[in-house]
């Protein structure tokens, strides 16, 4: 005798509790069992489809049980949720897992997570891929040579969109750093610390879709530059920024860390401000997946969040940032002087004027992916004519910014968790309401919604 009744037999009768009738439910059914057998999949799919039980039998009667299988697989992949849920709850999907970072400080609780342990407690053999530039990232990352990714908090928000790739759901389960970059000019610009002074500048940012991007353009316009037709913006990656800039290819950047740092230590550059002076605690870096793989792939996601979060905690005690810094400056990681990742991650720094500078908050890190991160993010897209025709704001920053795990799992690492999904923020003494992005993009005076 099977152990689950036969959905597909028009005598059976699928009525309340669970498919093998022993339950009171399904969920007492999975918690007992620790796994869902291929009956218990097609019994829940058909119920689903067919809530009225005596609708199934009928029509499992006029079309047979073969021609209803192979409808209803035709529009639900039920081989692949039978193979998802054949395995014990809680076990691994997948322990071997490639993520793809950028060479920066703001990747540091990806970066940290391997050769600090952080991943191995978890059960996951992860291998973190340095990575050339964004697009690379992006590319990769779509198609699935890596699983999970260090992306630009906007990046899932445009490839959800279809913004510069095709449409396809992503999401942003944890923040990886906020604050964390900086304006840095030329050393021949060092008499023109007033923006004004900069037309015909040309910058680099890391990507279109990046913060940096939106962080210099808000700084210029505010300062009365348009940032398309005043000056010159160019997308660089990190890695290639401060040789362009000794190059002579640029006047200047908004760039994550320790480029900044970097140029400083090498004598081409000086930090004119860090972007926590443009707006204190704003997002960087996070880290991103596939709708696809946090639905296909559950635990193997949740133990990969929980190492992240796990890390981020650890990297948010000021007294843990020296360590932090040995482990993630060697070549295979950053490939920097350790003095640099030092000078980032401690606050105390030069700026190449001759200053020593402290903040322990230049870079921090604080992993909850608030929705008004997002909600502000997309009106800075539609300030700049990024996003064309209508789009559901509240909608899409709830789809992709994942604030319920986020939620879940930050209470079993230990990290504070916020009371709401929104944050207040004010960028340049001017104050973001989260229920109004439209209002907001539409209420500068310099933007591509005015021409």
């Amino acid at each position: 005798m099977s152990l689950f009744k036969d959905p597909f037999d028009h005598y059976t009768r699928l009525g309340a509790g669970c498919a093998c009738g022993q339950h009171a439910s399904q969920a007492e059914h999975d918690v007992a069992l620790a796994a869902m057998h291929d009956r218990a999949v097609e019994s829940a799919v058909m119920q689903a489809v067919f809530p009225d039980d005596q609708l199934r039998r009928n029509f499992l009667r006029v079309v047979g049980a073969g021609t209803a299988m192979a409808a209803l697989s035709s529009f639900f992949p039920l081989g692949a949720a039978k193979e998802a849920f054949a395995a014990p709850a809680g076990a691994l999907e997948k322990q071997k897992l490639k993520v793809g970072f950028i060479p920066i400080t703001c990747a540091t609780p990806i970066i940290m997570g391997q050769p600090m342990g952080f991943y191995a407690k978890q059960g996951l053999d992860v291998e973190v891929v340095k990575t050339a530039g964004w697009a690379v990232i992006r590319d990769k990352t779509l198609a699935k040579e890596y699983d999970a990714a260090h992306m630009l908090s906007p990046m899932p928000l445009a490839i959800t969109l279809g913004v510069g790739s095709n449409p396809i759901p992503y999401t942003i389960p944890a923040i990886e750093n906020i604050n964390g970059q900086a304006i840095t000019l030329s050393m021949k610009h060092k008499d023109k610390r007033d923006p004004k002074d900069w037309k015909g500048f040309k910058f680099a940012v890391p990507f279109d879709y990046s913060m940096h991007n939106y962080l210099l353009r808000y700084y210029l316009a505010e300062h009365g530059l348009d940032p398309d037709r005043d000056v010159q913006i160019r997308a660089v990656p990190p890695p290639e920024m401060v040789a362009n800039m000794r190059a002579d290819n640029i006047d200047g950047f908004l760039a994550p860390d320790p480029v900044n740092q970097r140029a400083v230590y090498d004598g081409v550059g000086f930090i004119h401000i860090l972007s926590k002076e443009i707006w204190n605690g704003h997002p960087c870096c996070a880290f991103a997946a596939s709708k696809e793989f946090v639905t296909s792939a559950p635990n193997s996601y949740k133990a990969l969040l929980k190492a992240i979060l796990e890390a981020t905690a650890y990297a948010r005690k000021p007294e843990n940032r020296k360590e932090i810094a040995a482990a993630i400056a060697p070549t295979n990681y950053l490939n920097q002087p350790l003095t640099v990742v030092e000078q980032v991650l401690t606050g105390t720094y030069a700026d190449g004027l001759g200053n020593i500078k402290k903040d322990p908050s230049r870079i921090d890190f604080d992993p909850f992916p608030y929705q008004s991160f997002a909600l502000w993010i997309l009106s800075q897209m539609k300030r700049w004519g990024q996003i064309k025709g209508e789009v559901d704001y509240a909608q899409v920053a709830k789809q992709v910014f994942l604030a319920t795990d986020a939620t879940r799992l930050m209470k079993e690492a230990g990290l504070p968790v916020p009371a709401s999904t929104d944050k207040p923020i004010t960028v340049m003494g001017k104050v973001f309401d989260p229920k109004k992005p439209q209002a907001y993009a539409e209420s500068f005076a310099i933007s591509r919604l005015k021409g």
